[in-house]
């Protein structure tokens, strides 16, 4: 570093040299005929630097300053900056505090003569890096708690890079690589590596990850395809492609890859904007799937690299963009975001106080002012060099981020990190009711500690979240088409560990749905005690969803005469109907009907894993029940000797509500509202 520095001062010095053989008025007309921007030096990012003007000079002090005193001046400053930062991602605090104070203490006495070098971000850059630098050694003194740990298997004699969990257990890992397997043999003229491609790896049955491969077809390409990421129902994948011409090192677009059986579509451009001069990059999608947050250069930002986010859509796109503002974003460069299960928002920076290089921050958005507040995630999660790239295994701490500590040639390197922690989550499936999953589905979580977030179903209905202590809850599950459930939860204080797991089976709108449970006495039509549980659940649902009208029918099996079934059928759908009257259910909410026999039931997806004799599809007639053994025919009367409800309306009321500002307390009533509205437009 003190070779670098002497470099440095010596390129100034003939500097110096080499202009004072000129008078000072041939010194001021070569500073007055000052290079063009283009042709100028130019900063770590691109950016031009400008000399210093003659009017700065002549206004800023009535010392005498000569130009070529400047040039020397202007050199010894941008490089003490540059050095101090070179130090720092080095680990040489010592040096790097010495050379950021000796920047800040130069700009106070050369502010007028280089506005260009001595700039507010620079300021701030030389600032966060001083602060960074004497916080360094303190950080190493009292790491974290996180526990990491390279990853061989995973890892390759070249760059590993912004790895991204996927699946509905996790089990496998996508990132970037510039292994010799990669797709092409030509160099990328920004890196002078090969190009990266995008690889996967999966678990075995006993955890073990499996052999990298590349994703199979016509996705990578001879070019780059960096940081990717997916959407909150995995259908979608978000990814960085880089175009190769050297000329124009910024031109980096996001992509987006469709899933279909196990297999990902040729990438597709996503046109964020019709800027064509900047990079946009390292997407990243908001757990409940309606921002796209991303990494640009684009005019408008806080300088280098920032953070901005859009609305999306799917794969459409929402409005138009917006910066994150301060302070997750700095002069500095914000880059790779991605986010936790919970909502926190996870990146790397080089403009926050930090050990060096990038950095990996955490940013934490209040949910009343929408204000963002920014932590270092502190040793080991970072180190002197550039750590970036998390990605998080559901909801728990752990997971991968990539980093270049420890390698001499400067590759990044995939590593694990776990954090011990007492986490209450939850755990959910929605579904049909004795069907199939519902990954369409939504679940919206409301909590008395203010919390109100929308969670996404994956591939499986399954869905998680982290849940609060002494904080009670109402889940409300939606699917278009189906019913809304409610589910309600209050989570106790614990020191250990624990998963609630909840069941949203979704009532389909237009098709029957059994309601388990409801018991008769023999050859009647009086409900028994038994029955109270199930009927009071058909009350609960009538009342969450209080814009549906619905058929309450009974049936029977098909021993007794038709018109005997028949008149008991409707009798005993009429005794359900007085009970649901009678605990406030409107009556013309509700319609009676015995069918008898004539409607015999058809098998469905959990009635079949339940009976192994029965497939679904079957229809249990009674040529069809004769057929089997006595103890399954039995099993095939009780499923016959039914009662189910089918929705015939879902307007009922909703032209007669007056509009009212809701208070907060009525949350759950509008999202019930809002999801019914949804189902209404469907029908």
């Amino acid at each position: 570093m003190e070779k670098a520095m002497a470099d440095r001062k010596k390129a100034a010095d003939l500097a110096l040299a080499t202009s004072k053989k000129t008078t000072k008025k041939s010194s001021k007309k070569n500073a007055d005929s000052q290079p063009s921007r283009a042709n100028s030096k130019r900063n770590r990012k691109g950016n031009a630097l400008p000399e210093p003007t003659t009017e700065a000079m002549t206004s800023a002090s009535t010392e005498d300053v000569s130009p070529e005193d400047s040039l020397a001046q202007a050199i010894i400053l941008s490089s003490t900056l540059r050095l101090a930062r070179l130090q720092q991602k080095n680990g040489d605090y010592k040096g790097a505090i010495q050379n950021y104070e000796r920047y800040m203490e130069d700009c106070k006495t050369f502010y007028a003569f280089y506005p260009s070098i001595c700039t507010p971000q620079n300021d701030t850059l030389a600032m966060n890096g001083l602060v960074g630098s004497r916080q360094a050694a303190m950080m190493k003194q009292r790491p974290t708690l996180h526990t990491v740990k390279k990853e061989p298997l995973l890892n390759s004699r070249r760059a590993d890079f912004s790895p991204a969990l996927f699946g509905d257990d996790w089990d496998q890992i996508y990132w970037s690589s510039t292994r010799p397997q990669a797709t092409g043999d030509d160099l990328s003229g920004i890196t002078g590596t090969k190009y990266a491609d995008i690889f996967v790896s999966r678990k075995d049955d006993k955890g073990k990850w499996g052999s990298p491969e590349k994703v199979e077809g016509d996705f990578n390409t001879a070019l780059d395809e960096g940081a990717c990421c997916f959407s909150p129902d995995g259908k979608t994948m978000f990814l960085t492609y880089c175009a190769a011409d050297p000329e124009y090192p910024r031109y980096a677009q996001i992509y987006t890859s469709s899933r279909s059986d196990a297999s990902w579509s040729k990438p597709q451009l996503l046109r964020i904007s019709k800027d064509t001069l900047s990079c946009f990059a390292h997407p990243a999608v908001s757990p409940d799937g309606e921002w796209l947050y991303f990494v640009s250069d684009m005019p408008g930002g806080h300088g280098g690299k920032d953070i901005w986010r859009i609305g999306i859509s799917g794969t459409n796109i929402i409005g138009g963009v917006e910066n994150l503002g301060a302070p997750v974003n700095t002069p500095g460069d914000e880059m790779f975001p991605t986010f936790r299960f919970n909502g926190d928002l996870y990146y790397s920076s080089d403009g926050h106080p930090g050990m060096g290089g990038l950095d990996i921050f955490i940013a934490k958005q209040d949910t009343t002012t929408q204000e963002w507040s920014v932590k270092n995630l502190g040793y080991p999660m970072n180190s002197p060099g550039d750590d970036f790239g998390m990605t998080f295994e559901g909801v728990h701490n752990r997971g991968f981020f990539s980093t270049n500590r420890g390698d001499a040639r400067g590759w990044d390197h995939l590593m694990s990190f776990e954090c011990p922690e007492v986490l209450q989550t939850i755990k959910g499936w929605v579904y049909e009711k004795d069907g199939y999953e519902l990954p369409a589905g939504l679940v919206y979580m409301i909590g008395n500690d203010g919390t109100n977030q929308k969670l996404s179903v994956r591939g499986d209905g399954s869905f998680t979240a982290v849940v609060q202590p002494r904080v009670d809850y109402v889940f409300l599950g939606t699917c278009k088409g189906y019913l809304n459930h409610v589910e309600q939860l209050s989570v106790d204080t614990s020191s250990v560990s624990h998963e609630y797991v909840l069941q949203f089976p979704l009532a389909p709108i237009g098709a029957p749905v059994l309601v388990r449970n409801v018991f008769y006495e023999f050859d009647s039509a009086a409900l028994t005690e038994n029955s109270t549980a199930a009927l009071d659940s058909l009350v609960t649902l009538l009342n969450e969803n209080a814009n549906v009208t619905i058929e309450l029918s009974a049936h029977c099996d098909y021993r007794g005469n038709d018109q005997y079934n028949e008149r008991l059928s409707q009798r005993r759908s009429e005794s359900v109907v007085n009970y649901l009257i009678a605990h406030g259910i409107a009556a013309d909410r509700l319609t009676p009907k015995g069918y008898g026999e004539s409607r015999p039931k058809i098998v469905k997806r959990r009635i079949a894993e339940q009976y192994p004799f029965l497939h679904e599809g079957d229809t249990l007639t009674e040529a069809f029940i004769l057929k089997l053994s006595e103890e399954q025919q039995e099993a095939c009367n009780a499923l016959n000797r039914r009662t189910e409800f089918r929705v015939l309306r879902t307007t009922y009321g909703l032209f007669d509500m007056v509009p009212s500002k809701a208070a907060p307390k009525e949350a759950t009533k509008e999202a019930t509202k809002e999801a019914t509205k949804e189902a209404t437009k469907e029908d």
